[in-house]
């Protein structure tokens, strides 16, 4: 039998096993699934009496919270499209993107209201503008009245092309302008399954939505926990002591988090005043793990930590750093070493390393090829970039622009993007590799590797460098300490000492354009063929 795929399966998965269970907690809100399910059918009954069609984007400037998440099934409901924008980004850049989408709609908390003004200026297509909030002066209608109106029965499966775009998000813009990535019904929904597949869930988990909803690893997580009828906690903006609360009040049982947060929240020096019990797995993605942070993670929570990769292209997950039976470990040290890596595909996914010629590297950790994926989780299109899309849909696979090397478990140890390696007198050099090993050290608090020119050398790496508060420390002394973890040819050549924070984007990864430029201003970078 052909059922459609779609993430609307996850809504009424929920409902219909779950209904009578608490689903979403949001601040002081709590909704059983049955009562979620029926908002969502609200929001897409109110969507259609402002005129909303199947096919038109509907965009959302919100934090984490029950409304957002509603977002993300309201409009697939009537066959529209979902767009969570990043709200860490500028006006002109919001501008960018929704006028480059066309979203005829915009949904947003009262904290972006001063930007409402811009926008009637200078986005044409947008016709009606929604506070999420009571508070959102600006707008035309309050969300609330707008669920008020009408509900939608619930949908004949049937109706629905699973080939449909149901989400659209727009990367980071941390290597160009931001693009819009397409997803479909049916790459949406199988991304879930294969998530709930190959982790180990259970319908008695309880998840911390830690990481913005806008971001890869926020936006993969909704339809997982759904379908799997867990309960969803939406921290509306992350506060390490706050997270720490809600573990304990609400007994979260797994989360996500970005490196950045992970220091956080061990750091945070309220951390012995909560049961931290319950937790029961925690994930790293969105940037590079060191094994001194999974250490430090599993050693404050007492609990399953890996990490994952994946791209805003690919859903998000395309590999996690799971056991897998075949795989033994030596020592801690060890262990450590493999759960700090991207891991392994998801299942339904496929993943290899290539040369410039597609051949596979050797699976010996050392050569470095191009990372690319294949699989039921991988984009349909750059949105209205049908350039660009051919640039990295092509032979069949996705190209990621990722450098790695991997071995013969089909583990996969992300060195860098392919802009951000640095080539040294012929050497490739890591900048992932020397910015852990420098992380390594007890007065880091954060830090960056970018190529600087050298006139002998071509390129040599520069850290920039951020000390924990009260902390001292000498490029000398910082030299001496990386001298045993890393060969010479890639220690730092130039070492700066930075202020808190190093310029990210919105979803955490540092703006590694940002920190090169001032090196190469006026001189030509070419980063060659790898």
């Amino acid at each position: 039998m052909f059922i459609p795929l779609t993430p609307v399966r996850c809504l009424y998965r929920a409902v219909d096993l779950y209904g009578h269970k608490t689903g979403i907690v949001s601040g002081e809100q709590r909704y059983t699934y049955a009562e979620f399910g029926r908002r969502c059918e609200q929001l897409a009954g109110g969507l259609l009496s402002e005129g909303i069609q199947p096919g038109d984007a509907v965009a959302y400037l919100s934090f984490n919270t029950h409304k957002l998440l509603e977002g993300y099934y309201g409009p697939p409901l009537i066959r529209a499209i979902s767009m969570p924008l990043n709200v860490r980004l500028t006006a002109p850049e919001l501008i960018e993107i929704l006028n480059h989408s066309g979203a005829r709609m915009l949904l947003f908390e009262s904290d972006f209201a001063p930007l409402i003004g811009h926008f009637r200026r200078c986005c044409p297509r947008i016709e009606r503008y929604i506070a999420l909030d009571r508070n959102g002066e600006g707008a035309d209608l309050v969300y609330e009245d707008l669920l008020s109106r009408k509900r939608i029965d619930r949908p004949d499966v049937f109706s629905f092309d699973e080939n449909e775009i149901a989400e659209l998000f727009y990367t980071s813009g941390s290597t160009g302008s931001p693009k819009g990535v397409a997803l479909s019904h049916r790459c949406v929904y199988l991304h879930a399954l294969s998530v709930l597949a190959s982790v180990g869930f259970s319908d008695a988990d309880i998840e911390l939505h830690t990481i913005p909803l806008f971001h890869a690893n926020g936006w993969g997580r909704p339809q997982t926990a759904t379908m799997n009828g867990s309960l969803q906690v939406m921290v509306r903006r992350f506060d390490p002591a706050y997270v720490l609360q809600l573990i304990q009040s609400e007994r979260a049982t797994q989360m996500s988090l970005v490196p950045m947060m992970a220091g956080a929240l061990i750091m945070c020096p309220q951390i012995g005043k909560y049961d931290l019990s319950s937790m029961r797995e925690i994930h790293i993605g969105g940037a590079a793990s060191s094994p001194e942070l999974i250490a430090r993670v599993e050693a404050v929570f007492k609990c399953h930590v890996l990490s994952g990769y994946g791209l805003t292209e690919t859903c998000p997950v395309a590999a996690t750093s799971r056991d897998k039976s075949t795989v033994q470990y030596e020592s801690d040290a060890q262990r450590y070493e493999r759960k700090a890596m991207a891991g392994w595909p998801i299942i339904g996914t496929e993943v290899r390393v290539v040369d410039n010629g597609m051949h596979d590297v050797p699976r010996d950790m050392e050569t470095i090829g191009e990372v690319i994926i294949r699989g039921d989780n991988v984009m349909e299109e750059y949105f209205h970039e049908s350039g660009a899309t051919r640039a990295v849909l092509s032979d069949g696979w996705f190209h990621s622009g990722d450098m790695a090397s991997w071995d013969n478990e089909n583990y996969i140890h992300i060195v860098d993007r392919k802009k951000d390696i640095i080539i040294s007198g012929g050497e490739n050099i890591s900048s992932i590799e020397v910015e852990k090993a420098i992380a390594a050290h007890p007065c880091i608090a954060e830090c960056a590797v970018v190529a600087a020119p050298d006139e002998k050398w071509g390129e040599v790496p520069a850290a920039i460098v951020v000390l924990k508060p009260d902390s001292d420390l000498s490029e000398t002394e910082l030299l001496r300490f990386l001298e045993g973890r890393l060969a010479k040819f890639k220690l730092p050549k130039v070492v700066q000492f930075g202020q808190a924070p190093l310029p990210r984007t919105g979803t955490g990864k540092v703006l590694k354009r940002d920190l090169r430029e001032p090196f190469w201003h006026g001189k030509d970078r070419r980063v060659q063929g790898i």
